[in-house]
């Protein structure tokens, strides 16, 4: 317990740089998603083709390798991130691009019907998304949101390759200093929690959306 006492500190500063990742990064590509989810079903051909494209480069490609490519691909060109704006931008074009496609899916599996009953009551096409579509695709993907926050979670270890202090950073700075696999058993707990906690969190929105039912 005295060990643990000692390297708790530097997992919990480590923890913060991870949670700081997942909170930026879920509260930016959500809505994105949503808005590049619409993009995805308009009638202009050429910005769902570009969306498109973007969709399938960052789905097709390791997040690792993204991250990789935006702190030492980027700069070649002259775009500069320091590491924790690079992790972040990073973070968020590939996980926008998976809520994108989970929203794609949501959206079209609203009823026909749904509109054409708006257009009925004459609502206008921003009242018929808030009002009548928002919360039934709410509805029907948080359990595929809820897959992609539990990943974004573990997925922010990924950091350390360019550097960054992140929990899993942490966990193996101390097990390669003091030569024990006691920092990354404490690493595992503390991972295990954090989805603890997200999973709670998302059965009780599923619990609260389930009058729908």
């Amino acid at each position: 317990m005295h060990y643990v006492s000692q390297i708790l500190p530097s997992l919990i500063s480590g923890t913060g740089m991870t949670l700081s990742i997942f909170f930026w990064t879920l509260i930016i590509s959500v809505p994105l998603g949503i808005l590049v989810g619409l993009g995805m079903i308009t009638r202009f051909k050429p910005l769902t083709w570009l969306i498109n494209v973007y969709v399938w480069l960052m789905r097709g490609t390791p997040l690792l390798l993204q991250l990789i490519f935006v702190f030492y691909g980027l700069p070649i060109i002259g775009i500069v991130f320091n590491r924790y704006d690079a992790a972040l931008f990073a973070f968020i074009l590939n996980y926008t691009a998976y809520f994108a496609e989970i929203f794609r899916g949501g959206l079209q599996a609203i009823p026909v019907g749904q509109y054409e009953s708006a257009r009925v009551l004459r609502l206008t096409k921003w009242q018929t998304l808030r009002k009548i579509v928002i919360p039934q695709v709410v509805k029907i993907v948080l359990p595929s949101i809820g897959n992609e926050v539990i990943n974004l979670v573990k997925d922010s270890s990924l950091v350390y390759v360019i550097g960054l202090g992140d929990l899993l950073r942490a966990g193996n700075v101390a097990m390669a200093r003091d030569v024990t696999l006691v920092p990354m058993l404490l690493v595992g707990v503390i991972y295990l929690l954090l989805t603890a906690v997200c999973t709670l969190v998302l059965k009780r929105l599923e619990k609260h959306y389930s009058y729908w039912r």
